[in-house]
C-alpha cells in the first residue's frame, strides 16, 4: 500500500471519531435547547403569576389596617418594602428570557428573537451601541463643519442629511433591542429619535430653492453645535456611568442618552448650560421656519413641517430636562430638612 493512501486512511480514521464525538455532543446540545426553552416557558409563566399575586397583596396590605402590636407593624413594614423592591428582581430576571417583540421590532425585524441570554453578549451589544453613536456623531461633526465653512453643494447636504435618517433610524432599532434585553431608556429620549428621523427625512426632500438657502447656514450651525454637545455627552457619560456601575448605583445596561437624567446630577451639571442652549436653539429654529412659513414666495410643505419638529423637540427634550433638575432639587431638599 503506498504511503499517501495510509496517512490518507489514517486521517479518515480520525476525522470519523471525531464526527462521531462531535454528532455525540450536538445530540446533548439538542437536548440542552429543548430543556432550556422549558425552563423559559416556566420561569416566564412564574413571573405572571408573581407580578398577578404581588399586586393582589400589595392592594391587601394598603387595606390592612395593623394591629396593636408592634410585631404586626413591623411585620407589614417589612412586606411594603419586600413590594417595592420585587418588581426589579422581577424585571431582571424577565431580560434573560425570550419576549414578544414590540410593535416596532415586529414592523422592522418580524418575530425574530433579540434577546441575548448572558450578561456578556448584552454589555458586549451595549458597548458595541455606545460607540457606533460616538464615532457616527464625529462623522456628523466633521460633514456639517464641511458643509458649514467649505462647500455649498446641496448634494452634500443631502448626504448629511440622508446620513442623520440612517443613523436616527439605527439608534431606534438598537435601542429597541436593548430595552428588550433590560435597558432601561426613559421615554422621551427614545421617541425625540423618531422625531429627529423624521426631521431628518424632511429636510432631505426639501428641494433647493430661496427659502432652503435662507435657512441652510442656520441648520448646519445647530447640526454643528447639536453633533458637539453630543460629543461631549457621550465621553462625559460614560466615564460617569463607569464610575457609578462599579459603585453599584447604576444598572450595568444603562445608557448615555442626548439629554439629562437623575443619575447625571453627581458631576455632570455643568453640561446643563450646553443642552438649554442647544433647547433654546431648537426653539428659535422652529421660530424661523414658522416665520419664513408666512413669506408669499414660500410654496414648500417642508418649511411648517420642520417647524413643527423642531418645535416638538424643544417641548420635550426642555421639559423632560426641567423636569429631572426640578425632581433632583426637591430630593436634595426634602434629604436637607430630615438632616
Amino acid at each position: 500500500m503506498p504511503q499517501s493512501l495510509t496517512v490518507i486512511l489514517d486521517e479518515w480514521k480520525c476525522l470519523e471519531e471525531e464526527h462521531q464525538k462531535l454528532q455525540e455532543t450536538h445530540r446533548m446540545y439538542l437536548q440542552k435547547l429543548d430543556e432550556i426553552s422549558k425552563l423559559q416557558n416556566s420561569c416566564s409563566s412564574s413571573i405572571s403569576s408573581q407580578r398577578k399575586r404581588l399586586m393582589e397583596v400589595a392592594h391587601r396590605v394598603n387595606k390592612c389596617s395593623t394591629g396593636p402590636s408592634e410585631e404586626d407593624v413591623k411585620a407589614l413594614t417589612e412586606i411594603r418594602e419586600k413590594i417595592k423592591t420585587r418588581p426589579n428582581a422581577l424585571f431582571e430576571m424577565e431580560s434573560f428570557l425570550p419576549k414578544k417583540n414590540g410593535l416596532y421590532l415586529s414592523l422592522v425585524l418580524g418575530n425574530v428573537n433579540v434577546t441575548l441570554f448572558s450578561k456578556q453578549s448584552k454589555f458586549a451589544y451595549k458597548d458595541e451601541y455606545e460607540k457606533f453613536k460616538l464615532y457616527l456623531t464625529v462623522i456628523l461633526l466633521l460633514l456639517s463643519f464641511v458643509c458649514y465653512f467649505f462647500f455649498s453643494y446641496r448634494f452634500l447636504d443631502a448626504i448629511l442629511n440622508f446620513l442623520l435618517v440612517w443613523y436616527y433610524c439605527t439608534l431606534t432599532i438598537r435601542e429597541s433591542i436593548l430595552i428588550t434585553n433590560g435597558s432601561r431608556i426613559k421615554g422621551w429620549w427614545v421617541f425625540h429619535h423618531y422625531v429627529s428621523a423624521f426631521l431628518s427625512g424632511v429636510m432631505l426632500t426639501w428641494p433647493d430653492g430661496n427659502q432652503y438657502k435662507v435657512f441652510r447656514n442656520q441648520f448646519l450651525a445647530y447640526s454643528l453645535y447639536q453633533s458637539f454637545v453630543q460629543c461631549l455627552q457621550c465621553y462625559y457619560q460614560s466615564g460617569c456611568l463607569y464610575r457609578l456601575r462599579a459603585l453599584g448605583e447604576r444598572h450595568n445596561m444603562d445608557l448615555t442618552v442626548e439629554g439629562f437624567q437623575s443619575w447625571m446630577w453627581k458631576g455632570l451639571t455643568f453640561l446643563l448650560p450646553f443642552l438649554f442652549f442647544g433647547h433654546f436653539w431648537q426653539l428659535f429654529n422652529s421660530w424661523s421656519l414658522f416665520r419664513m412659513a408666512q413669506f408669499p414666495d414660500c410654496k414648500e410643505w417642508q418649511v411648517s413641517m420642520c417647524g413643527l419638529c423642531f418645535l416638538i423637540l424643544f417641548m420635550g427634550n426642555f421639559f423632560t430636562t426641567v423636569a429631572v433638575v426640578r425632581q433632583k432639587l426637591r430630593s436634595r431638599n426634602q434629604k436637607a430638612k430630615t438632616l
